[in-house]
C-alpha cells in the first residue's frame, strides 16, 4: 500500500488526480475502523491531515466557511454561536475522537448517521470540491446520494463546506443506547430562520440518508406565525400544535429495523425529539426577547 503525504492542497490533488484509487484520510476515525476489520484495502492512501487549506474557519458577514479537516473539538471552541453545529459536534464519540474527527470525514463517508449532517442540512450548506481541474459547489442535498454514497469525483477532494449562518436558535438532539460514543438510533436538527420566518428540520438514522421534514417546516412556521409568535416571542404556541409538529417529523422519516431499534420506535423517537426541539426554540425565543 502506499502513502502520500502531501503538504498543500494543490500537491494533493495532482496526487489524486494520479492516484484516484488512493484513499483519502484526515482524522480517520472511520477509515481506520473500516482498515482494521478489513473492510477495504485500498492500493493507497491520501494523507490530508497536514493541508493547511483544509483546516480553515472564515466568517465573512453572515457567511461561514469550514474546512474540511477541522476536528469537531475546534467547532466547539469557535463556533460555539452555530448551536446546532456545536452541540452535533459534541455529540460525537469521545474526547479524542472528537480531536480528530472532521466534518469532511462525515461527509465522505455519508452515513445516514452522521452527527454533523443534520446541521449542515438545517443550515442549507454547499460541498465544496476541488480537483486539479478546478473546483465546483454541490448542496449537501445533491452531494449525499445514498446511505454511504455521496457524488465526490474518483479525482476530487472536500475541501470544506459553506452556508449563510440563518439568524435564530437551533440544536441537535439524539436517541441512542446510552449518552456518550453512540451511533444514533434518531437524531435531529431543528434551527430558526428570523429573517425567513422559517422552520428548518434534519433528521439522522431514520433514512437512507439525511431527510429534511418540509411539510413540518412548513406546518410549524405557520403556527408561529398564526399565534403571533414571530412579531411576539412571548406569545403562547397551543400544545396541540407542538404535538401536530412532532407528527408530521416523524411522518418525514423512513426508517428500517435493525440491531439498534426498531422502524416503529424511530418514528416516535423522532416526534419526541421534534416537541423537545421546538419548546426548546420557543423558550430561547421567548429568553432573548426577555
Amino acid at each position: 500500500m502506499e502513502v502520500y503525504r502531501p503538504s498543500s492542497l494543490p500537491e494533493a490533488l495532482e496526487i489524486r488526480a494520479a492516484h484516484p484509487e488512493a484513499l483519502p484520510i484526515a482524522g480517520g476515525t472511520d477509515v481506520m475502523v473500516e482498515l482494521n476489520f478489513g473492510r477495504r484495502r485500498p492500493a493507497g492512501i491520501l494523507d490530508v491531515s497536514r493541508l493547511p487549506e483544509l483546516r480553515v474557519i472564515r466568517r465573512e458577514g453572515a457567511t461561514v466557511f469550514l474546512g474540511a479537516g477541522v476536528p469537531y473539538a475546534r467547532i466547539m471552541r469557535e463556533l460555539p454561536d452555530k448551536a446546532a453545529l456545536a452541540q452535533a459536534s459534541r455529540s460525537v464519540g469521545s474526547p479524542q475522537i472528537r480531536n480528530r474527527g472532521t466534518v469532511g470525514g462525515n461527509l465522505g463517508t455519508a452515513s445516514p448517521a452522521g452527527d454533523a449532517l443534520p446541521a449542515l442540512a438545517v443550515y442549507d450548506a454547499a460541498v465544496v470540491l476541488a480537483s486539479a481541474a478546478g473546483s465546483r459547489q454541490l448542496s449537501w442535498r445533491d452531494f449525499l446520494v445514498g446511505p454511504k454514497r455521496n457524488a465526490l469525483a474518483p479525482d476530487e477532494l472536500i475541501v470544506g463546506v459553506e452556508w449563510n449562518a440563518p439568524r435564530g436558535p437551533g440544536s441537535f438532539s439524539k436517541i441512542g443506547t446510552r449518552n456518550a460514543m453512540v451511533i444514533a438510533i434518531a437524531g435531529l436538527c431543528l434551527q430558526v430562520d428570523e429573517e425567513t420566518r422559517g422552520l428548518r428540520v434534519a433528521l439522522e438514522s431514520v433514512g437512507p440518508t439525511i431527510l429534511r421534514a418540509t411539510e413540518a417546516e412548513a406546518f410549524g412556521a405557520g403556527v408561529l406565525e398564526e399565534a403571533g409568535a414571530w412579531a411576539n416571542p412571548r406569545a403562547t404556541v397551543p400544545a396541540n400544535a407542538v404535538a401536530r409538529f412532532g407528527e408530521l417529523v416523524a411522518a418525514a422519516a423512513s426508517p428500517i429495523d435493525d440491531i439498534r431499534g426498531t422502524a416503529a420506535y424511530r418514528r416516535h423517537a423522532c416526534a419526541v425529539l421534534a416537541r423537545r426541539a421546538l419548546t426548546w426554540a420557543l423558550d430561547d425565543r421567548r429568553a432573548l426577547a426577555s
